[in-house]
């Protein structure tokens, strides 16, 4: 596990009343149950006060989807036979709610565009025969031109002539267009997580959540025309409810078709941010515990012997199994280089002086990076990878985050996270890790940055 520790609040005395904050990141279907299951552990840690017992929740994508219960007061154990399809409180989560076919446009926008050709050819030869008349005149100066000297100038002066006269005035319709927005729909998830807050007597209003549970709830997408940020919350002025902006926020392009919720059309809010801690920070968020499950992949390959290292793959570069895991690096290096330079503007940043948890995979973690991000069917297996690295990670480096959250009330201990581990294992089938004896350069890495 990838663990980075901002600390701005060193050397000053602790808030009385501090503000604790929990940021989201996206990360699809897998990433989300890694989310989950990585949540899980690090609430095992605590003893009295848990992640849902904080006072801002801040969620993208499918950082969105989890927000909302873990506001809610639903504890991530639970959140986790959601996943597994075994809880009592909310209706199972199915392929179909992740697949829901985009029918709609795969039918309209082929049948629109075969309409508007069978308009266009009629209309064209119609304007041709129209023009057919006026053509001496038109282009007579030209052609008389291109007689006295055939040169290629004056053949393409006559050309021009000619189809500037002859040429339809109508646009011919763009093939492009017919390409419907997305593979599938994902108002399913909207329907599902209404149906759920009403079953848990949960207010589907960001203000009335807001009063009703005492917590400050924020979610983001981005409006597909304007390309800006969109921030839903109860202090926000949203129009829209809590489930359309889960809809909105998850909207990953191209995989869904846009959002369009009140005229307004929405993709995923990991357009525009990896994380969004600058929102925890602006609502006063004195400690931000941040968890993002999408980080590049190191695959460290020797050319001269053509063998990796931590890689799992054989020796074999990425680019030598194909596009899919081209394009699966590609697209974590570009949210994880996003996420580094925001982490550099809140050190720079003179007006924040609370400290940062940022919790991520470990960067050779060769499994969970061959996971396809949109495998409904592989869940259990990233929520377990989740639960165990992070209660790995956690323990490794106990003193150090004992420390930090001691000093925001949050008390941590590990006989107590080993025994409701114990007892979580036992309860989804998972057999115990093997005991691993890593001299100190291969400890997980902590970076402590900003002490």
């Amino acid at each position: 596990m990838g663990l980075t520790l901002i600390r701005k609040s060193a050397g000053r005395r602790p808030k009385k009343n501090p503000k604790i904050a929990l940021v989201l990141a996206g990360g699809a279907v897998t990433g989300g149950a890694f989310k989950v299951g990585g949540i899980a552990a690090l609430e095992d840690y605590f003893v009295d006060r848990g992640l849902c017992d904080l006072d801002t929740y801040v969620g993208l994508s499918a950082g969105a989807l989890l927000a909302v219960p873990l506001a809610g007061g639903v504890r991530p154990d639970a959140m986790m036979r959601v996943l597994e399809g075994t809880s009592d409180e909310f209706d199972q989560l199915r392929p179909i709610d992740f697949y829901l076919p985009n029918l709609a446009e795969f039918v309209e926008r082929p049948a629109r565009f075969a309409l508007d050709m069978f308009g266009y050819l009629p209309g064209i030869g119609y304007e041709f025969m129209r023009g057919l008349p006026g053509l001496p005149e038109a282009a007579g100066a030209s052609f008389r031109r291109f007689l006295g000297d055939a040169s290629y100038s004056n053949f393409e002066a006559l050309a021009t002539r000619v189809i500037q006269h002859t040429a339809p005035t109508r646009t011919l319709p763009s093939a492009s267009d017919s390409i419907p927005t997305g593979l599938f729909d994902n108002s399913p998830l909207e329907r599902w997580l209404r149906r759920n807050l009403d079953r848990l007597s949960m207010p589907n209003d960001f203000a009335a959540f807001q009063r009703k549970l005492g917590v400050e709830l924020y979610l983001s997408a981005c409006n597909l025309d304007t390309a800006e940020r969109v921030i839903f919350g109860g202090n926000e002025g949203s129009e829209l409810t809590i489930a359309q902006a889960v809809q909105a926020s998850t909207a990953l392009p191209l995989f869904y078709k846009p959002a369009r919720l009140n005229g307004i059309d929405y993709v995923d809010g990991g357009v525009r941010h990896t994380a969004n801690i600058d929102v925890a920070i602006e609502k006063g968020a004195d400690l931000v515990i941040c968890y993002n499950p999408f980080r590049p992949f190191l695959n460290n390959v020797d050319p001269a012997t053509a063998s990796s290292t931590g890689s799992g793959h054989g020796g074999r570069h990425l680019a030598d199994r194909g596009a899919k895991l081209v394009a699966n690096q590609a697209f974590r290096t570009l949210l994880h280089s996003r996420l580094e330079l925001g982490i550099q503007r809140y050190l720079a940043d003179d007006s924040f002086e609370g400290d940062i948890v940022l919790l991520e995979p470990n960067e050779e973690d060769a499994s969970f990076f061959a996971i396809n991000p949109l495998a409904f069917w592989r869940r259990s297996e990233a929520m377990q990878r989740g639960f165990e690295s992070v209660n790995a990670t956690v323990d490794e480096h106990f003193t150090e985050l004992a420390e930090l959250f001691g000093r925001y009330g949050l008390e941590m201990s590990r006989p107590v996270a080993r025994r409701r581990a114990q007892r979580l294992r036992k309860e989804h089938g998972w057999s115990a890790p093997r005991a691993r004896r890593k001299p100190p350069a291969q400890a997980s890495p902590l970076r402590a940055v900003g002490t």
